[in-house]
């Protein structure tokens, strides 16, 4: 019954692409968008024609018009998804375990953790004090904060004396953060409230004083740092300010809490000052200036500093200084870089230093303990697993927290004990509706690419389901930019395509930091391309080792993914059954030559100056939008937010309007509009898995067309 009224759907939908009637009923065609030529000038004098540059007013009240009409479109097109997304819909919930809570951390005298109650969307911050048999303490209820609010994030720092807890929340998806102050015995709301924050802060151990940065309200860049006085109403004064527009500031405490970090930053390069956290009155020292194409951030030990660095160390390397005189010129090498191995990421203790890093795609978890140098690795033994430091809020603690997963294992929270070597299950995800991991596979493959560079291919499927002859659909994902590694990561939602047949891929491109320091380089500025051709030349290996099918395989990415999906959109449509394009960043060249536009600055390391004509060339020949070709071109679904902070709605709405037009093909082109949200969709964790059933019931639906 399902698979007939499945096919009936199928059968709906080719009817609804190609314009013809159904059930006698009025053709449904897509919304077309005014063109409306507007010229765009380079400084070297290039000109481009952007039809459709009227799209980028957010208040205008054709745009939100034209907005309406494409969702209005997406609703009728897919109606026929509505019976296959509500039962994924359902399957997804159903493994969730509505009342949960996550594993305790210890801080202290309290036991810190948050809390879902069955039915509701959002955290509930909670804790107990002595042990976890005690009384439990409700610091901040996001049910009842964000109740009736369209859109509602919230996250919550306590203070060092655990009396008075700083609650930061958005209500509309840009990620501007409004703070306010409780007391926790009383509940008492103080006056203080700081608007338009990037949400970050940092207190001083007094617990009177804090450190925040502000946002920029158009380039949405975070470029001061204030000082707060818990209980003032004057102005708070300010600490630090970036003067470099293409920075932002980050605010941090090292492990030790004994110094406030302000980190100044962009994709390439930053800058770090210090405070003392134990004197309110301290002033921002300068670890070591900016330089370009040069990284560093600062952890504490006793009486110097240990810097994590890539200069001339694309693998970074650490190294040691004294906290009294902390610049470049005192800097000693403490941990030389390795070749094979990027260090990753480094955290002090009292008695050991713990270093992650990343082997050949996979990370571990090492210990070096400072009295003896003695080394102890965390051994983990599955193919492809993502392995990370957790929560270790003690600096004195011989106990280290760490996260662990794979594409078949839940997410799992373990208690490292450094003494023993014991590991301690502390807390599994539990996933509902008799998922049974042993009916799964996972594998990593390595796939040849046509520059002759080996990348990584992480896949799962379900044993019984799949056949290697090239008969199961697939589903390819990544990422790859900004250094960002795109490990093999568990997901419940996922079992529902694994379920139904599907082979799940996420290739490691180039542009992520999967294989070290090179691996980011090669993907990024003049050598982008690499990460469009890594993800073609896996699709290819994957049908090409059977295991996808070559005429079910699809695609999908997010972001900057969402720029992958566009590029590989224009360079191999026939490769690709159906595209979803996340909050895709598609207009490259006019994004980094508009100064104002948020963010804009801050990625020019990444993506290439326009104002320098060699970078402009070389984003011009691959910028999504702008290489739209009267051509055939896969079903692609197409969902971005009205509020997006990091990827404005305008582009993919541009982007659509630009494909309508010149599309040789019937396929199906959908732009879907979330009118409330920002970059990472709908608020809530029900409310995104509608929007994940969604994504699913699109590559489901074309699975299945026969």
């Amino acid at each position: 019954m399902f698979m007939k009224l499945l096919n009936y759907a199928l059968f709906s939908l080719l009817l609804i692409v190609s314009c013809t009637k159904i059930d006698n009923k009025e053709m449904i065609t897509p919304p077309i968008a005014e063109k409306k030529p507007f010229e765009i000038i380079a400084k070297h004098g290039h000109k481009r024609i952007d039809d459709y540059y009227w799209l980028n007013e957010r208040e205008d009240s054709n745009v939100i018009a034209y907005l309406n009409s494409e969702n209005e479109y997406a609703d009728k097109v897919l109606q026929p998804l509505e019976e296959i997304k509500e039962t994924l819909f359902k399957e997804m919930k159903g493994r969730i375990k509505e009342k949960d809570e996550s594993a305790p951390y210890k801080k202290d005298d309290y036991w810190y953790y948050t809390r879902y109650e069955e039915g509701f969307e959002y955290p509930i911050f909670a804790r107990k004090k002595g042990s976890l048999q005690a009384q439990e303490e409700i610091l901040a209820d996001g049910n009842a904060l964000g109740k009736d609010k369209s859109y509602f994030d919230i996250h919550v720092s306590v203070s060092p004396d655990h009396k008075t807890i700083a609650i930061m929340t958005d209500t509309v998806g840009r990620r501007f953060y409004d703070i306010y102050f409780k007391e926790i015995a009383t509940g008492k709301i103080f006056e203080d409230k700081i608007h338009g924050t990037e949400g970050n802060l940092e207190w001083f151990n007094d617990s009177k004083n804090i450190l925040y940065s502000i946002k920029d309200q158009e380039t949405l860049i975070a470029g001061k740092v204030y000082k707060h006085i818990l209980g003032s109403n004057g102005r708070d004064p300010l600490v630090y300010e970036e003067k470099d527009s293409t920075l932002t500031c980050y605010i941090s405490k090292t492990s030790s809490e004994a110094f406030l970090l302000i980190s100044s930053s962009r994709t390439d390069a930053a800058l770090q000052l210090f405070l003392d956290a134990n004197n309110p009155e301290s002033k921002a020292k300068l670890i070591a200036p900016l330089k370009d194409n040069v990284k560093y951030g600062a952890e504490h030990w006793g009486e110097d500093f240990y810097i994590l660095t890539n200069e001339n160390a694309p693998n970074y390397k650490l190294m040691k200084t004294p906290v009294s005189s902390p610049e470049k010129k005192n800097w000693k090498e403490f941990i030389p870089e390795n070749p094979d191995v990027l260090l990753d990421y480094v955290q002090t203790f009292k008695d050991f230093l713990l270093l992650q890093e990343v082997k050949e795609g996979l990370n571990k978890i090492r210990l070096i303990y400072w009295d003896t140098k003695m080394e102890k690795d965390i051994p983990f033994d599955e193919q492809a697993y993502l392995a990370s430091v957790g929560i270790n809020a003690e600096f004195g603690s011989k106990v280290v927290r760490f996260e662990y997963q794979s594409m078949t294992t839940p997410n799992s929270t373990y208690d490292y004990n450094t003494e023993t070597g014991e590991k301690t299950l502390v807390k599994q995800q539990e996933v509902l509706g008799g998922f049974d991991k042993n009916l799964y596979q996972t594998e990593r493959l390595m796939a040849k690419v046509r520059d002759g560079v080996m990348v990584p291919v992480s896949i799962v499927y379900r044993k019984d389901k799949f056949k290697k002859n090239g008969s199961n659909p697939c589903l390819q994902y990544a990422y790859g930019s900004y250094g960002y590694s795109m490990s093999p990561y568990f997901s419940s939602s996922r079992i529902s395509l694994l379920d139904r047949g599907f082979v799940y891929a996420i290739a490691h491109i180039r542009g992520g930091q999967e294989m070290g320091g090179k691996w980011y380089d090669d993907g990024k500025m003049m050598k982008k391309k690499n990460t469009f051709f890594d993800f073609i030349d896996c699709g290819k290996y994957l049908v090409d080792q059977k295991y996808a099918a070559s005429d079910k395989l699809f695609a999908q990415g997010g972001s900057a993914g969402g720029l992958l999906m566009g590029a590989v959109a224009n360079m191999a449509p026939q490769q690709y059954k159906g595209i979803h394009a996340a909050v895709p960043f598609v207009d490259v060249l006019t994004t980094m030559m508009d100064e104002t536009i948020p963010l804009t600055t801050f990625e020019w390391k990444e993506w290439g100056n326009p104002n320098i004509k060699e970078e402009y060339e070389y984003m011009l020949s691959y910028s999504p939008y702008d290489n739209v070709e009267k051509k055939d071109y896969p079903h692609m679904l197409v969902t971005t937010g009205l509020h997006d902070s990091q990827v404005q709605y305008w582009e993919p709405a541009k982007w659509v309007a630009k494909l309508r037009a010149n599309k040789t093909d019937n396929n199906l082109l959908v732009l879907k509009t979330n009118m409330t949200a920002g970059h990472g969709g709908q608020s809530g964790r029900f409310e995104r898995l509608k929007e994940v059933a969604l994504e699913y019931a699109f590559f489901v639906w074309l699975a299945n067309e026969k």
